[in-house]
């Protein structure tokens, strides 16, 4: 920074006005912000450049001082460098440094006094196990779990109640601590008091300070018909209690369905799988298909069927979530069995049955494939 010249650091004449010096920085300053450029190290040297040129120039004093003497007007007590300029270190983020910005412009938009905040209780996530006919119907499950109350003795102050609070020292009962840097406004949450503002003088004996304890809670979950395994319901306020009586957290739970022996699910769908014998697949029959509802599904079976066959029953498988009306299908897969032992007169049969069969299309063996 010797004998550099700070007005050429930024880019601008020596009669730009406060506005083009603070334009000039603000492009110098996004262009080469450590957290844009990681490991550049020339990069953050010119935004440390750039950081006490503009600490210079954006003081009338300082600037003053400079216009007339140069550095040297700017130096005290013979040391080096800047006076009263503690520099940038470039672990501010980007986030941190134009976050504070934009919660300046809402507090002040709402006209509301920003920090002196409480904190909305923290949300729980939990999860219920129904079975398949259960997320087909609906169903109310119940259950227990823990979270945080308000304490009733502080009402959730965390204060003993006959000794108060008193307002925090650091930040002034403002809740957030901020540090002013040339152009850049940064603030953060209060590190002694939270964000409250206020601080304990004597801790509730009943929470120890916290404001809240532990309990067992009793809850009913509504779950609705046709949800689907990893649906997650919000309970709006069932999670932990709020700082100093805030709003509390949300209660989340993903409901978990277990697999059904007779049918696979696929979205709204029910897979089943029918077995029938040659007689009833060659013949044609008709088979009732086991259902959740109370009407019994019946499927007509062609003669001819094969094995693997897939017939289609609407409206036979899963509500829609959401829908009391709409439902998917019923898919149900023909699979022929096969005996694996049969009687001496059944087998004198089948083997009649297959000369027969031999005899017509030629094709010796055609039951002995089918049946060995």
């Amino acid at each position: 920074m010797e004998q550099e010249d700070l007005y050429e650091i930024l880019g601008v004449s020596r009669s730009a006005t406060p506005d083009e010096i603070k334009s000039a920085y603000r492009k110098l300053a996004l262009k080469h912000h450590p957290d844009r450029n990681p490991g550049d190290t020339q990069s953050e040297e010119n935004f440390k450049r750039a950081n006490e040129a503009y600490s210079v120039l954006s003081d009338p004093q300082k600037r003053a001082a400079y216009d007339r003497f140069g550095a040297a007007g700017l130096r005290g007590g013979g040391g080096g460098g800047f006076e009263g300029f503690s520099g940038f270190s470039g672990g501010a983020g980007l986030d941190d440094i134009f976050g504070s910005v934009f919660e300046d412009l809402f507090a002040g938009a709402s006209g509301g006094r920003r920090g002196a905040r409480v904190h909305r209780g923290a949300d729980i996530k939990l999860s219920v196990e129904v079975s398949l006919e259960q997320a087909y119907h609906g169903t109310q499950e119940p259950f227990e779990y823990e979270k945080n109350e308000t304490c009733h003795t502080c009402k959730g102050t965390g204060a003993k109640p006959d000794s108060g609070m008193k307002r925090c020292s650091t930040c002034r009962g403002a809740g957030r601590v901020q540090y002013v840097q040339g152009f850049f406004s940064m603030a953060q949450t209060c590190p002694d008091c939270g964000g409250r503002g206020e601080v304990i003088v004597k801790p509730c004996s009943e929470c120890s300070g916290s404001g809240w304890k532990s309990v067992k809670a009793k809850m009913s979950v509504k779950i609705p018909p046709g949800v689907d395994n990893g649906t997650t319901l919000r309970i709006s306020g069932g999670g932990h209690a709020g700082q100093a009586g805030a709003q509390p957290g949300d209660l989340y739970v993903e409901v978990r369905v277990r697999p059904d022996p007779r049918f696979e699910r696929d979205g709204e769908s029910l897979v089943f799988r029918q077995r029938v014998t040659f007689p009833q697949a060659a013949l044609g029959c008709e088979v009732e298909i086991p259902s959740f509802s109370s009407e019994k599904a019946k499927l007509t079976v062609p003669a001819g069927s094969q094995h693997g066959t897939l017939f289609r029953l609407k409206e036979k498988g899963m509500p829609h979530l959401g829908s009391t009306r709409r439902k998917g299908d019923m898919l149900v897969r023909l699979e022929i069995e096969v005996p694996r032992h049969v009687s001496a007169r059944q087998k004198e049969l089948l083997e009649e049955l297959a000369k027969s069969f031999d005899s017509e299309t030629g094709d010796d063996g055609f039951l002995k494939k089918i049946f060995r």
